[in-house]
């Protein structure tokens, strides 16, 4: 992750949550007060946000000891301790919710995302993710997709050129589209790959047509077409499959020998796993 934007996402949440004081914790536990606490794990999944946890105590103080005991990635269960703090009891309980929320939510994620990587594991098709994320938490949930064995897909708007359906239809046609875009980045020395969306198997063939494209989406196209697809294509382009695919039928759309596919189910769909951060009492 990129260290400058994980700082401003800490300081900034922390600010929404601490306001002008952590008044529960300042009323009642005295300033030096020093402590232990343990991050839980509550129920089944993949553990992710151990190393943003750590950022976010350290944040706060760097003095505080923070001993990992489990991995991201690590398939953990109900009982077991991921981590232990110890340190400042104010910043132990400043610091709790944030460390909750995002650890939570990206264990969520990563579980999903593992869920979906084990069921196309047998085939050569890589799993993304898509920009279906949540504003100013982009960059926690792209990381608990790569946590969960999935690949990001484009950060933003600006590492990319994918030209999607509303493109198409506000300049007048797909080729018109693509060839503006190969434009673009040529007058303007852009190191960006161009990828088009198409609906159907005309707009491959128009989008093959123009030999500018790296990366051709079949937006809700269904297995037995994009096999169709992909044998015009022939190699000469890189192929993504997106749109409807969920769990039931991802391994059909692997099946296919399409390069990449990419799910918003990931991120929108996750439910995050239950975790604690529960004082440790000697």
């Amino acid at each position: 992750m990129n260290t400058e934007q994980l700082q401003f996402f800490i300081t900034h949440a922390l600010q929404e949550d601490v306001g002008d004081g952590d008044h529960t914790t300042l009323s009642c536990i005295s300033s030096d007060a020093q402590g232990t606490a343990a991050l839980k794990i509550k129920q089944e999944g993949v553990l992710a946000g151990v190393d943003v946890a750590k950022h976010i105590f350290n944040h706060l103080d760097n003095k505080v000891e923070f001993n990992a005991f489990i991995e991201d990635g690590t398939l953990v269960n109900p009982g077991q301790i991921a981590f232990e703090v110890i340190g400042s009891v104010h910043t132990i309980l400043t610091a709790e919710r944030l460390v909750l929320n995002t650890m939570q939510r990206m264990s969520g994620i990563a579980t999903l995302t593992r869920r979906y990587v084990d069921k196309i594991k047998s085939y050569p098709a890589k799993l993304l993710d898509t920009r279906k994320t949540t504003p100013n938490f982009r960059m926690m949930e792209k990381e608990a997709v790569r946590i969960g064995g999935g690949t990001n897909h484009r950060y933003g708007l600006y590492d990319m050129i994918l030209i999607k359906d509303n493109h198409i239809d506000y300049c007048g046609s797909i080729e018109k589209a693509i060839n503006m875009a190969y434009d673009y980045v040529q007058k303007n020395n852009k190191k960006i790959e161009i990828e088009v969306e198409t609906r159907n198997l005309e707009d491959v063939k128009k989008a093959l047509s123009t030999q500018k494209v790296d990366r051709i989406m079949f937006d809700n196209f269904t297995p037995e077409q994009i096999c169709e697809a992909i044998k015009w294509i022939d190699g000469r382009c890189l192929t993504e499959a997106s749109g409807g695919i969920h769990l039931d039928n991802i391994e059909s759309y692997a099946d296919t020998g399409v390069d990449f596919i990419s799910s918003g189910a990931l991120i929108h769909q996750a439910q995050s796993i239950d975790l604690s951060l529960k004082a440790v009492l000697h």
